[in-house]
């Protein structure tokens, strides 16, 4: 079992983007949650969507953060979305982003849905499932 000393504290009642909470967990040890690229964070937020969805008997979206961790990756995936679709945009040759999970894959697909010059999808099966950036 992992002891953290952490606090969590609601961050945001509603978020327009998400369509739900967001929750903030800080302290000394809260790194800890975080885990490698961010997979025990992710682990941590399913499950707490799943306990909330089951209790409440409707599909909840909630967003856990630690130490401000999802506001920086989503920052890190929209910058790189855009050097990405530059680089589509200059050579016309599509380029497919490294393996990442659903929630990264969504950021990537929003951060250039509205791009004048290149379109994205999703390609692979499970875990090798990518984003491909390719001209419209």
């Amino acid at each position: 079992m992992m002891e953290v000393d952490a606090t969590l504290a609601l961050k945001q009642l509603y978020n327009e983007s998400l369509e739900g909470p967001i929750f903030e967990i800080e302290g000394d040890d809260a790194g800890l949650l975080i885990g490698r690229k961010g997979e025990t964070l992710n682990t941590i937020q399913f499950m707490v969507k799943y306990i909330v969805s089951h209790r409440t008997g409707e599909r909840v979206n909630v967003m856990i953060d630690v130490e401000g961790y999802q506001e920086r990756r989503h920052q890190s995936l929209t910058n790189m979305a855009h050097r990405v679709a530059g680089r589509v945009a200059d050579t016309g040759r599509a380029i497919a982003l490294e393996p990442m999970p659903p929630n990264e894959r969504r950021i990537v697909h929003l951060a250039l849905s509205d791009h004048p010059y290149v379109t994205t999808e999703s390609d692979g099966v499970g875990d090798s499932r990518q984003v491909v950036i390719q001209l419209k």
